[in-house]
């Protein structure tokens, strides 16, 4: 494509004011970008990205428990797309707060990261019933910041005043999106988009575009990444892509953030949808092969661990309802156990003798009494890349 086509795709600039400055924000053009997208160029990246997610599609099927299995995949995604926008809490603080193993109150990033979960439930319920659109986008929101340090950001409102990304204030920000008096416009376009099949693109190409957009679009004062990269996931199961929602993408996006960012500038400035694309598809696949690698381990162990019960336990019957339970959640506390199980304290407490030697899980606290127990190689597959991104310099 000539650079004179490659600038036809660009949007335009509007003064605004922002914090008492005068600033240029941006407009971009309705979506699909125009001259049209490149389509064959991206045909090798498309077919692995389509061929992983099909792969990760098919073997969902055979999961004992695809519930279980989505319970965790959903909270990791929560954990890892709360730490792109800086919270440094793990997949272990998720758990350990929403079993209640850890006593106390959740810090403000436990909390975060589990109004993410809730938003992203609440999203994925919805579209059994409800079409993606602006109304579900906002509902959404204000899940993700009913409580904690965005309950301030008008949770559930686009905004009503200007935004920038990016430096200390909005003359020397790195970009600053469209202004309220353009906004509604964008936003309506964009919903438009999601329902339109005149352009024929596949739906992963338009999942890419669409993530882009929003984010330039930015039509939050807090919590626009993290609705942007579920959106993802969301237009591919409404699409019949993905029959459950095992595709985040926050890993891969926390991974080679610096390049993310580089590409969405490209996009704005350059009109560059195919680098993005090409960046976006090569994700897609990535975290569909790293998603059926982690089933499968997941399942190995799984199958390993029960094994090893059966053959070797005492208690064989006990200790497979505990191990059981450790499937559905990898950390509990024996008081947790006797109540789920209806297992008396001492036949449970005998379990986890069993079940701690053979090395299945280990108890984490040292103490006496409230013991919490993990399973640990279950809980090292789940928290593979969730260690916190380290503070901005």
């Amino acid at each position: 494509m000539s650079d004179s086509e490659r600038s036809r795709r660009l949007g335009r600039f509007v003064e605004t004011s922002a914090a008492g400055e005068k600033v240029r924000a941006f407009v971009p053009p309705p979506l699909p970008p125009w001259p049209a997208i490149d389509v064959l160029s991206l045909l090798e990246r498309l077919s692995l990205a389509e061929r992983a997610l099909g792969r990760l599609d098919g073997i969902t099927v055979l999961l004992p428990r695809q519930e279980l299995f989505l319970y965790m995949y959903v909270r990791k995604e929560a954990v890892l797309s709360s730490q792109i926008e800086g919270t440094q809490s793990t997949l272990s603080d998720l758990l350990r707060f929403e079993t209640e193993a850890q006593a106390g109150q959740p810090i403000d990033d436990i909390r975060e990261v589990s109004n993410y979960v809730d938003a992203m439930m609440y999203g994925l319920e919805r579209l059994e019933a409800f079409p993606m659109s602006l109304r579900l986008i906002r509902e959404m929101h204000a899940r993700l910041l009913q409580s904690g340090r965005g309950g301030t950001k008008n949770p559930g409102e686009f905004r009503r005043s200007q935004n920038w990304i990016g430096g200390t204030r909005p003359g020397n920000a790195l970009f600053v999106p469209p202004p309220v008096t353009e906004m509604d416009a964008c936003l309506k376009a964009l919903e438009q988009f999601m329902h339109e099949d005149r352009s024929r693109l596949p739906a992963l190409i338009k999942a890419g575009l669409l993530h882009v957009q929003f984010e330039t679009i930015h039509p939050f004062l807090d919590g626009n990444g993290r609705i942007g990269r579920l959106l993802v996931t969301l237009y591919l199961c409404m699409n019949g892509v993905l029959r459950k929602p095992l595709l985040y993408l926050s890993l891969y996006l926390k991974t080679h953030r610096a390049e993310y960012y580089r590409l969405l500038q490209e996009v704005r400035e350059q009109g560059n949808w195919e680098g993005w694309l090409d960046f976006f598809l090569t994700g897609v696949a990535d975290t569909a092969n790293q998603a059926f690698d982690a089933v499968t381990r997941i399942v190995d162990v799984f199958k390993e661990d029960r094994d090893q019960i059966t053959t070797e336990s005492d208690r064989a019957g006990s200790a497979l309802r505990i191990h059981d339970l450790f499937q559905q959640n990898p950390f509990f506390t024996a008081n947790q156990l006797v109540q789920k199980t209806a297992l008396s304290a001492p036949t449970v407490n005998a379990a986890l003798a069993d079940l701690e030697r053979f090395g299945i899980i280990k108890e984490i606290t040292g103490r006496k009494r409230g013991r919490v127990f993990s399973y640990s190689r279950y809980l090292a597959i789940l928290s593979e890349g969730t260690d916190p991104l380290p503070p901005a310099a």
